[in-house]
């Protein structure tokens, strides 16, 4: 020593003897200097022996330190810091590790402005006492690690102490293990072979006190598992970690989250733009477009494609497209050299247990756009419960997408085709073909029973016929939500049924859907419902049956789809199998649905004729079901006398339909009168408005309104709020603007001929108001 100082070659004597000279404490001292008591400690301890020179500089200067002094501090840091090891040639032996530099950047990086930014954000908040460690994770092909790696770039001048890289080699058969990556780390922080401890835990102390008293960025890419990273992790100085994934690591504690979503369809043609050119682009947009939709927006898919078109500079896009239209080809044909989307998808796949490699691909047999876990259990021949775990694990994994407010997931489209690949593979078309009866079976018989919700004339206290009466809708709000929500499924297999000859189920599940039917009549796939009930009841030879399924999809094509055309021939088909089967009440709505037809058709007089016969056939008869019907008959026959000029004939037939509906139907409820009267009211309220009698016409239409809302039938509440807002319109009345508005509105939701009207009424009204 000199003058009591320590010799310049031990950093952490010299610095305690200046600390206790100046009479600071190590919280004084690290306040004053701005270090972490903890990293103090290690340097005094001389577990870190070379600081970084700002570090020495922050330190000097609190202590109050002349030139001198200040320069024999920092020699004495210099001394301990790491110094470049030579590398051998092979002749002379093995090579030593180099520093884990960054991978190289991708010049024509795409988009993720926000997520870029949220980094920025982070690295400037990081201090002495907060590392900031950020997990980016998502389904594979997101672009996780080129994300990571132009992040690591752009914040690298935040980060003048270094910037390490590590590949955790998560979905290889033997991940780095952490004792490994820890080794990797030490060694390139400058710390000899010799001096990297045995232990896991040792090497992650050593490796902390390190990277305590540094401004660090380390990226470890391809982490599988909390296990594996936690230890990798500093816990003290102004370092950023950036961790990618396939994994949510949710288990990680005090972190960022960066969920990459898929891209934007102009991020993925800007991506395409900037791998093959503008001018490849700009002479084939439509074809740009549509390839961006083919490869899902996903941004290795894009890359594939862009990366393909490169290396053929005269192929045209849109032969790519026309290749990658057919969905059998468009995973062979998204691969370029050692790209490939189906790889990317299979290093995910074989990491996954059993069970839920056998619920992602059978979950590519579920119809829709996405599924319940009952659906997968179904298919995959798990319990629900062993169901709902797969369904977790494979959203964990980003392979599938959960829905954020109810229990359903689905699939990206490209590994909806990989995992349907992997049926094909893996279970071959006897376990295939056993799976969707399984789920046919169980569907329709769920969708059956939630029907009967609706139909008037079930019986409630027979048995339901339900397969599972435990998780069964237990009443119209929950049968309605369940049948909404499972649509696809229940419809696909009702197709199952009818092309494997079970005919019988078919036809009881379509008929349990009747009265349902009536209540969301906007839906378009009653057209198909009821075509193939209708051909199950003639392959069953029921004529009877026939009659009543023909004239179901008469009134599907009437009021479903709109195609008149096609309703009279299934209305003129119902009418002869109903007088086949000597069936009268049939016969009175095949009369009424074809009349509806040729009322549409404009053959007006033909029209009238048969709802006078109609009216006449089902007059005749004393079932409930024959009143009912009539009900129909006469408002309809109502409405075509008032849309051809005869408003006061209309209303006194509509007056005679609210005069039965008064005095009720035997063996039918309130409830199903009350909407019957709505009716009559719609209409007596329009016919009071054909009458330009509008303030006797508001109050029935506003009833009518009300007691559709109540029953949540959304295309005719619509419609009675249009023909409300053109009599609040010709009465000048300060509801008209917002409820034609919205009558506009949800008739263009529900694709109704009506929309025009509204649309054109709301117009007129501004008109009049502009010219006011």
């Amino acid at each position: 020593m000199r003058g009591g100082t320590p010799s310049t070659e031990d950093f952490g004597q010299r610095l305690r003897f200046l600390r206790a000279r100046a009479g600071l404490s190590q919280e004084a001292l690290s306040h004053a200097a701005g270090v972490s008591v903890r990293a103090l400690a290690d340097m005094e301890r001389g577990r870190t022996r070379g600081p970084q020179r700002r570090t020495v500089e922050a330190l000097a200067e609190a202590l109050g330190l002349d030139g001198d002094e200040a320069s024999g501090l920092e020699a004495s840091a210099a001394h301990g810091r790491p110094r470049p090891r030579p590398v051998e040639s092979p002749a002379e032996g093995p090579c030593v590790p180099v520093p884990l530099a960054l991978p190289r950047d991708i010049q024509d990086f795409t988009a993720r402005d926000t997520a870029l930014a949220r980094l920025l954000d982070l690295a400037q908040d990081a201090g002495a006492s907060r590392p900031v460690v950020t997990v980016v994770a998502g389904q594979p092909g997101l672009g996780k690690t080129a994300f990571a790696v132009h992040a690591a770039h752009r914040l690298a001048p935040h980060f003048p102490d270094g910037q390490l890289a590590l590949d955790l080699h998560g979905m290889d058969t033997e991940p780095t293990t952490p004792r490994d990556a820890l080794a990797r780390l030490l060694s390139a922080m400058g710390v000899t072979d010799a001096a990297i401890p045995a232990g896991t835990d040792d090497r992650a102390n050593l490796w902390r006190s390190l990277a305590a008293g540094r401004r660090l960025l380390l990226l470890l890419d391809n982490a599988t598992d909390e296990t594996q990273v936690g230890p990798l992790l500093p816990v003290a100085g102004p370092s950023l970690t950036i961790v990618t994934s396939r994994q949510a690591l949710a288990g990680l504690t005090s972190v960022h989250r960066c969920d990459l979503a898929l891209l934007r369809r102009e991020e993925a043609v800007e991506l395409l733009t900037r791998i093959v050119g503008p001018e490849r682009v700009r002479a084939e947009a439509q074809a740009a477009r549509d390839l961006a939709d083919l490869c899902g927006y996903l941004p290795l898919a894009v890359r594939i494609a862009g990366q393909r078109l490169l290396s053929r500079p005269h192929e045209r896009l849109g032969k790519l497209v026309a290749r990658l239209a057919a969905e059998g080809r468009r995973l062979d044909g998204l691969q370029a050299g050692s790209l490939q989307v189906r790889a990317a998808f299979a290093l995910s796949y074989r990491q996954l247990s059993a069970d839920s490699r056998t619920f992602l691909r059978r979950a590519a047999l579920a119809a829709g756009a996405d599924f319940s876990p009952e659906t997968g259990a179904l298919l995959a021949g798990l319990s629900y419960e062993r169901a709902v775990a797969c369904a977790e694990e494979l959203t964990d994994a980003g392979l599938l997408q959960s829905d954020p407010t109810a229990e359903r997931y689905r699939f990206h489209d490209l590994l909806r085709l990989y995992a349907a690949e992997q049926v094909e593979a893996e279970d071959g078309p006897e376990a295939r073909a056993a799976a969707l009866d399984r789920t046919t079976e169980w569907m329709l018989r769920r969708a059956t029973a939630a029907a009967l919700h609706f139909d008037v004339e079930h019986d409630r206290t027979a048995p339901s016929g339900d397969p599972d009466p435990d998780t069964a809708p237990t009443g119209r709000e929950e049968a309605r939500a369940w049948l909404e929500a499972e649509r696809a499924q229940w419809l696909a297999a009702l197709r199952r049924a009818d092309d494997t000859g079970r005919h019988r189920q078919v036809l009881d599940t379509a008929k349990a859907m009747h009265w349902f039917s009536d209540r969301t009549q906007h839906w378009e796939q009653w057209v198909e419902v009821f075509r193939r009930s209708a051909d199950s009841a003639r392959a069953l030879g029921s004529r009877r049956e026939e009659a009543a399924h023909l004239n179901y999809l008469a009134w599907a094509h009437n009021l479903c789809v709109h195609d008149p055309r096609s309703a009279l021939v299934s209305a003129d088909a119902a009418l002869v199998a109903a007088r086949d089967s000597e069936d009268g009440l049939q016969e009175g709505w095949a009369l009424g649905y074809g009349a509806g037809a040729l009322h549409r058709l404009g053959r007006t007089e033909e029209a009238r004729t048969r709802l006078r016969a109609a009216a006449r056939c089902l007059a005749s008869q004393g079932s409930p079901h024959a009143r009912l019907a009539e009900l129909t008959i006469l408002n309809s026959l109502g409405t075509l006398l008032r849309q051809i000029g005869r408003p006061a004939e209309a209303l006194d037939i509509h007056r005679r339909s609210e005069q039965i509906c008064r005095a009720g139907v035997p063996g039918r409820t309130d409830e199903l009168i009350a909407l019957y009267h709505a009716v009559a009211r719609q209409q007596i309220g329009n016919d009071l408005a054909a009458l330009e009698r509008w303030p006797e016409a508001e109050p029935p239409l506003r009833q009518a309104l009300a007691s559709f809302e109540t029953a949540q039938m959304p295309a005719w509440t619509e419609q009675a709020r249009l023909d409300l807002g053109l009599v609040l319109r010709a009465m000048g009345h300060p509801e008209a603007r917002q409820t034609l508005i919205a009558a506009r509105d949800a008739l263009a939701a529900l694709r109704s001929p009506r929309q025009d009207e509204a649309a054109a009424a709301l117009a007129a009204l501004d008109r009049t108001t502009t010219d006011r």
